[in-house]
């Protein structure tokens, strides 16, 4: 049997939590199908498959529309972008492409990647995309230009998927190596590196307003993180910004998004800041990037310590049961 889409009946289950629901099957696909999409409007869906396609299907005509092919291994991801009109692809032939769903072309094919190109997604204002490699980088393109404009290599494994913070400003990505890393975009710079996961990072997604992200893994673990970032108002969401964080400066080209309202500094006065975190001392650069080293230390020693404090109780938990049996048996 071919590998296919279901698309289930809400409605029913919704009113209806005790009965099976209706299902309409999508016919089309040829291999594994690794990742499904919804178009802002809720008219569209899209799907990326090992067949080496992407396909656009009518939810509400519930029909299959057309097949963008131009891929020529897997495709892991496929994206809309924020306004619908531009479709964004990861693939293992080591390429992300961009597509006009309105003349289902491919506009630009983006080839910098060294490796299986694992996932991609738009950047809230749509101008941009960021994809993640399995040789451990995540770059970023205006879609306009078709100019890379950041490229980060932070990870010492493969990069497996990516999350823009709702405000454009910080992304978050979740890597092979188990660990999460927020990075600052408009300066170009890494924030956090967070350690929890036994094991590969698999998946992480920021929440609606930025305040909290989720990350699961190889571990059979959910993580749910307060991202604890200095709220600063903008317009319908909260637009959430971290505290000072010690870091050294990395020479990462700037990046040109739009400022969001409300934020109180421009791209300006962030470059002028980057130029006076460059000039600083060389031996306090030095002691700040071995403090930040120390507290990456430090935060994976809490994990596993935490992690045999869980393993202890567990026992013991296990103990306790298996005396409860021995007594409940013993004849009295």
């Amino acid at each position: 049997m071919c590998p296919h889409v279901t698309i289930r009946n809400l409605l029913s289950l919704d009113i209806y939590p005790h009965s099976k629901g209706e299902s309409t099957v999508f016919r089309a696909h040829t291999a594994t199908v690794r990742s499904v999409h919804f178009c802002s409007d809720g008219q569209s869906l899209l799907t990326a498959s090992d067949d080496k396609t992407v396909k656009v299907w009518s939810t509400h005509r519930q029909r299959f529309l057309f097949s963008l092919s131009q891929h020529i291994n897997w495709v892991r991801c496929a994206r809309f972008s924020p306004d619908g009109r531009l479709i964004v692809s990861a693939s293992d032939d080591k390429t992300v492409k961009l597509w006009d769903k309105t003349s289902r072309e491919c506009i630009h094919s983006y080839c910098e990647h060294g490796g299986f190109v694992t996932y991609v997604d738009f950047h809230p204002s749509g101008t941009c995309i960021a994809a993640a490699g399995m040789d451990n980088t995540v770059k970023l393109w205006d879609v306009r230009t078709h100019r890379l404009l950041q490229h980060y290599q932070l990870h010492s494994a493969a990069v497996n998927a990516l999350s823009f913070h709702p405000s454009g400003n910080y992304l978050i990505t979740a890597s092979s190596d188990s660990t999460l890393k927020i990075l600052d975009l408009m300066e170009g710079r890494l924030l956090y590196t967070l350690h929890g996961h036994q094991g590969p990072a698999t998946t992480v997604a920021f929440s609606r307003t930025g305040e909290y992200f989720a990350s699961g893994g190889a571990d059979e673990q959910v993580m749910v993180w307060k991202s604890n970032f200095d709220v600063v108002d903008c317009g319908d969401v909260k637009v959430q910004r971290p505290p000072p964080q010690a870091s050294s400066a990395r020479n990462l080209p700037e990046m040109n998004l739009p400022v969001p309202p409300g934020k109180d500094k421009s791209l300006e006065s962030v470059q002028e800041q980057s130029q006076e975190r460059v000039s600083m001392p060389q031996t306090l650069t030095s002691t700040l990037e071995h403090i930040v080293g120390q507290l990456d230390v430090l935060t994976q020693t809490v994990s596993i310590l935490e992690q045999r404090l869980t393993l202890a109780e567990d026992k013991l938990k296990q103990c306790l049961e298996n005396q409860q049996l021995i007594m409940q048996r013993t004849p009295s």
